[in-house]
């Protein structure tokens, strides 16, 4: 991957530009990268998560992780689409799996509501108390006016279409 692979959409870039609120437990915890993991680093966290050495991770691309080292990623599960057309996926440090948003403008709106990847992996059993960001919701209107949903409905539509996400990744662990 080059760097101009690496680097991050502009929605995507800008809604990670500020900080995420964790508040002590209570908020979002989510820390972003300034842009897509290196397939590299994508092939050795992913082999090391599944104890496959087959595997190369080259159908996600990694933007961000939690404060245990689950991360966030784009799962490239829709042919000839856009990396903004991919679900957004969690992948989480102690095997916890689950699809949180159907596209980057689902995604976005997630944030909006004061929802994160891990959070929204979690949902309807988290325990944060979201509050929604008014710099967030500015960034989901400005780019994704037509995908405005709250973060129960955006998590809902995910599971919808990809209700076996966590079937297919837990055969490819050994």
């Amino acid at each position: 991957m080059d760097d101009d692979s690496r680097t991050l959409p502009a929605a995507l870039a800008e809604a990670h530009a500020g900080e995420f609120d964790y508040r002590d437990g209570a908020g979002v915890d989510f820390e972003p990268y300034p842009q897509f993991m290196d397939p590299d680093e994508t092939a050795d966290w992913w082999r090391s998560w599944t104890g496959n050495t087959d595997l190369d991770g080259s159908e996600f691309r990694v933007f961000g992780q939690d404060g245990t080292g689950g991360l966030a990623a784009f799962w490239l599960v829709r042919a000839d689409e856009p990396v903004e057309r991919q679900p957004v996926v969690f992948l989480g440090s102690e095997g916890e799996t689950g699809v949180v948003a159907p596209d980057l403008g689902s995604y976005l709106w997630l944030l909006a509501d004061g929802f994160g990847p891990w959070e929204a992996a979690q949902h309807p059993e988290h325990e944060h108390e979201p509050q929604p960001d008014p710099r967030l919701t500015e960034i989901a209107q400005r780019f994704a006016p037509d995908r405005r949903r709250s973060a129960s409905e955006v998590v809902a539509a995910a599971r919808a279409e990809f209700p076996d996400f966590d079937t297919q990744i837990d055969a490819l662990c050994r």
